[in-house]
């Protein structure tokens, strides 16, 4: 890593005004190392999250400050964190495909296949540059190959009042024989 990509507390001032005659629409977001979480050190990752933090609440309507928010709580495995950053990054911008895109892969990561195709499907309906439309039809082609070999979560579409039910009659059942004898 360069040092351009580091914030130094000294240098924050100087960035934060001259960030400050950038339209908010227009603003780079900040770079944050995002590939493996093995390669930052848990202080530094600590720092970019408090950091994007303060940035979000400097700007509450910015959708990528809070996807980049969700990425950076992904990367130091707090997932429902995550998971409430990109929900909120939607939210705020519901037409924003970076954090569609990255609330799917979140979604994939977990192996919540079935809610991760359809939010990966929303995500290629909002593409709009070739690269776009690659990445989410790649996913999806994941998601479905993955859902073929049958490793997603199972939904739990019925009650398990019945099986309960059983398991308590059975256990009952046995006592008694147990204790007739």
């Amino acid at each position: 890593m360069t040092t351009e990509l580091i914030r130094t507390p000294a240098a924050l001032p100087a960035i934060q005004a001259s960030e400050a005659a950038v339209p908010a629409q227009q603003r780079r977001l900040p770079p944050v190392p995002w590939r493996d979480p093995h390669s930052v050190s848990p202080d530094l990752l600590a720092k970019h999250i408090t950091e994007l933090k303060a940035a979000c609440e400097l700007e509450p309507t910015s959708a990528g400050l809070r996807t980049c928010l969700g990425m950076a709580y992904a990367m130091n495995y707090e997932i429902y964190k995550s998971m409430d950053a990109l929900e909120e990054a939607i939210r705020v911008q519901p037409d924003y495909f970076f954090a569609q895109m990255k609330y799917a892969e979140l979604n994939y990561r977990l192996r919540a296949l079935i809610k991760a195709e359809t939010e990966t499907i929303k995500a290629l309906d909002m593409a709009q540059e070739p690269w776009e439309y690659a990445l989410a039809r790649k996913q999806l082609q994941e998601i479905r190959a993955l859902m073929r070999l049958g490793t997603q979560k199972p939904e739990w579409t019925r009650s398990l009042r019945m099986p309960v039910a059983m398991l308590f009659a059975m256990c009952l059942f046995l006592y008694a024989v147990a204790h007739i004898r």
